[in-house]
């Protein structure tokens, strides 16, 4: 085989390699879409459930903390779950008994604040408790001002929000639905006030996007209002109403990474298979894939841009773990993907170009020599 022989060989070979990636990266693209928009039964809970609460810390695990079983005792339980392996392990439990509190994880810690167990104002608490997950142990840290329950905690910029919640009067009074906005200031240990919602709330769904705090519907006035919070200028806003108002629902918001950034408002009373999504971007509310097990007093996490949802009522609900898989899942990496080979493609047609040029000037160096 002569020398532009063996490079035509090399130059086809090439082109066959190429076309096989391409069309690998096509079946990826279109595999990965078809996954979307979809939910996945995921090992049951160590200790059924509801009214607990859960993050997802940096390193990808998943804790689920506290909540009340089946005969309303409220439960000081802490188990991991473990996304990849579809695993869990029993962790330290929490100092204080108790369900629907507030949870973030900010650093290498968990933050557990508020909540109650029994019905009255015994019952409901301001307690601020601190999980190490790198050390498995718990502290205590000065308590929130207002005792309530049923409230969410969001962290922004080392500081974390608690807005609205009930609390009764007392064992005989009827419940009753704070809109104070108290701010636990992580570095110093310290709380203040802010300004409260615009309304009473309770109940609601939350989560944060940049530096704003989402709260939505619940118990109280808010019923189907979307209420934004800016921490920066310290002021309130509204959003577009939730379609379906619900309590007792749970939120979590994706990242951008693997799917744009939206708000998932999962589950709640009354329509407990619900699942609605809210873009922040263009103020506007779409449906997702409705959850298998309905259920209400949930708790959400969101590893890798995927949202689980632990607990709720029911024989089914209280152990369940369901992970729901967005419908524009993996968009973002796709189109990364399409990128990526697009740059291969050019840089490929170029090289395959340059052979080209060498082998005819080769050619007709070839001729002439033999020509002399």
């Amino acid at each position: 085989m002569g020398r532009i022989e063996k490079m035509n060989w090399r130059i086809k070979s090439l082109a066959f390699v190429f076309a096989v990636f391409l069309v690998s990266q096509v079946f990826l693209v279109s595999t990965v879409e078809a996954e979307t928009d979809s939910w996945t039964d995921k090992a049951s809970m160590l200790t059924g459930r509801r009214g607990c609460g859960s993050v997802a810390v940096s390193s990808g695990m998943i804790y689920v903390i506290g909540g009340v079983d089946a005969d309303s005792v409220a439960l000081s339980v802490n188990e991991m779950y473990n996304p990849t392996s579809n695993t869990w392990v029993a962790k330290a439990s929490m100092p204080t008994p108790r369900a629907n509190f507030g949870i973030v994880t900010y650093g290498n810690n968990i933050y557990v604040i508020g909540g109650g167990g029994v019905f009255g104002a015994d019952g409901v608490t301001g307690v601020n408790e601190v999980y190490n997950t790198q050390t498995d142990t718990w502290e205590t840290k000065t308590p929130m001002p207002t005792a309530r329950e049923y409230l969410c905690a969001n962290v922004v910029d080392g500081k974390i929000y608690l807005m609205g919640g009930n609390k009764p009067v007392n064992r005989d009074s009827p419940i009753y639905v704070s809109n104070v906005n108290e701010v636990y200031d992580i570095a110093t240990d310290t709380w203040s006030s802010k300004t409260s919602p615009p309304m009473l709330v309770s109940s609601y769904a939350s989560a944060v996007v940049g530096d704003k705090i989402y709260l939505i519907s619940g118990i109280g006035d808010s019923g189907e209002l979307t209420l934004i919070y800016d921490t920066k200028t310290d002021s309130w806003s509204n959003g577009a109403p939730i379609p379906q108002s619900v309590w007792g629902a749970a939120a979590g918001v994706t990242s951008g990474k693997q799917a744009p950034v939206r708000i998932y408002v999962i589950g709640g009373y009354p329509a407990f298979d619900l699942v609605q999504i809210y873009d922040p971007k263009t103020d506007s509310w779409a449906e997702g894939a409705n959850m298998p097990t309905p259920r209400y007093r949930v708790s959400v996490s969101v590893v890798d841009d995927c949202l689980y949802v632990f607990g709720g009522p029911g024989n089914e609900g209280m152990i369940a773990n369901e992970m729901y898989t967005p419908l524009d899942h993996d968009d973002v990496a796709a189109l990364s993907m399409k990128g990526n080979t697009l740059v291969i493609f050019v840089i490929v047609v170029v090289i395959i170009a340059v052979i080209g040029a060498v082998m005819l000037v080769l050619k007709l160096k070839g001729k002439s020599n033999r020509q002399i």
